[in-house]
């Protein structure tokens, strides 16, 4: 069975730091583009970050960039997301995504993904 397992969430302070993990089973990602996505109540999913499976190439979301790091370890099959100076706004479910289709290239669009995991809430306190 395939599967994206997110950990990592939970409640936070402004300002603070997370780092959630999505942990990949049933079939090597390692070739796989790979995405994190968020949403919040009442809004459409939004790209947050994006990696090739060489890990060279990174995309973010602006009002992340500076923030958020997002990092891969291909031997574990496993992708990262190092939140940091979280944000009121940054509030919301993290999803992570795989794109075995693309290698080198991250789409921004969450149809392209094949691949989800179940979600870790992110929830940032004023």
């Amino acid at each position: 069975q395939v599967q994206l397992v997110e950990s990592g969430g939970g409640l936070v302070q402004v300002g603070g730091s997370l780092r959630l993990s999505c942990a990949a089973s049933g079939r090597t990602f390692s070739r796989d583009a790979m995405g994190w996505f968020r949403q919040s109540p009442g809004k459409d999913r939004e790209f947050v970050a994006g990696i090739t499976w060489s890990g060279w190439r990174t995309y973010y979301k602006n009002s992340v960039k500076g923030r958020f790091t997002i990092s891969r370890d291909n031997a574990k099959n496993t992708v990262y997301l190092q939140m940091n100076s979280l944000k009121p706004e940054d509030t919301a479910v993290y999803y992570c995504a795989a794109d075995s289709r693309s290698t080198t290239v991250v789409p921004l669009i969450s149809g392209e993904y094949d691949y989800w995991g179940q979600g870790t809430q992110v929830t940032v306190s004023s």
